[in-house]
């Protein structure tokens, strides 16, 4: 009897053993707020499931090495692939190396520049790019006719690294809605990268602010810079309240300067939905199951009179 039971015990374990899947997760940059959020949410979702393991790891923002993590992942025998992209035109490469492996991958966050050929097994979860910057820029324009600046006003836009798609497309929503006849009163200054970094952004605001030119409105393509942005114009003795701040992302960061007053807009990306999405697509797709080439998560506007929604 003692040795039925412990041979079923052992059927037991190396059965369970046998249904572990792992995952290989690559992630551009652990050293970023947003990012961070993101990775969280894939390890809090992946704790809730029995025998999934993640194995994660940070491309520090190299795209060749991001391309060895996945060749490694593929090695090692995982059974799927998360890839958060350095650089978004860099993912056909990954794809053709995944898809000979015979791997699934998922890309998340950040659209991959082959999203409309990408091979069977393969998908793209995220949230619809076209929606941020849009209602970031929508509200901003609003804030600027209240504060009775329709007759003209003026805006200095950050922009993520030139690279990655939401970078170009959340600038492009900007310059798409300061084109439309009800927010065509704003006229784009100048707009550079400061490559999703807050540190570059303060001193790039910096630059802007010593060339001595007036402006009403500052938009960063994440929150990082917005806080920049916002921390060289408070060393500048600019007074926030003549200055409409918005940025996207609603990081924890941003709900304190919205709360404090001093950044006006933001737009929440579920990021942590987001990481717990691409882990359930890549178990699905693991098992071979059918799922849609782009799953999306919704943006939602954040502004100080919704903000108590979004305060943890």
């Amino acid at each position: 009897m003692k040795k039925f039971i412990l041979a079923a015990g052992l059927t037991a374990l190396l059965s369970t053993t046998a249904m572990a899947q792992q995952i290989g997760v690559s992630v551009a940059r652990f050293d970023d707020n947003g990012l961070t959020v993101m990775r969280n949410g894939m390890t809090d979702h992946a704790a809730t499931l029995p025998g999934v393991e993640l194995q994660m790891e940070d491309a520090t923002d190299d795209v060749a090495k991001q391309l060895d993590q996945i060749n490694n992942f593929i090695a090692s025998g995982v059974d799927a692939i998360i890839v958060n992209a350095v650089d978004t035109n860099a993912t056909e490469a990954m794809s053709q190396a995944a898809a000979s492996a015979g791997v699934p991958l998922v890309y998340v966050n950040r659209q991959p520049v082959n999203m409309d050929t990408l091979p069977e097994g393969q998908a793209f979860v995220a949230s619809n790019e076209i929606e941020s910057g849009t209602l970031a820029a929508f509200r901003m324009c609003q804030d600027l006719r209240a504060q009775g600046k329709s007759g003209g006003a003026r805006a200095y836009m950050l922009m993520g690294q030139l690279s990655n798609q939401a970078a170009v497309q959340r600038s492009k929503d900007f310059e798409d809605v300061i084109g439309m006849d009800m927010c065509n009163f704003i006229t784009l200054i100048d707009k550079q990268t400061a490559e999703w970094s807050r540190d570059k952004a303060q001193d790039l605001m910096t630059n802007w602010i010593s060339s001595g030119e007036p402006f009403d409105a500052v938009f960063g393509n994440n929150d990082e810079m917005a806080i920049g942005a916002i921390q060289a114009m408070k060393a500048a003795g600019i007074s926030m309240d003549d200055v409409v701040v918005g940025g996207v992302d609603a990081t924890a960061d941003a709900l304190v300067s919205m709360k404090a007053g001093d950044m006006d807009v933001t737009v929440f990306q579920d990021l942590a939905g987001q990481g717990a999405g691409s882990i359930n697509t890549a178990l699905k797709l693991a098992k071979g199951e059918t799922v849609d080439k782009q799953v999306f998560i919704p943006f939602k506007l954040v502004t100080p009179e919704t903000l108590d929604a979004f305060m943890q």
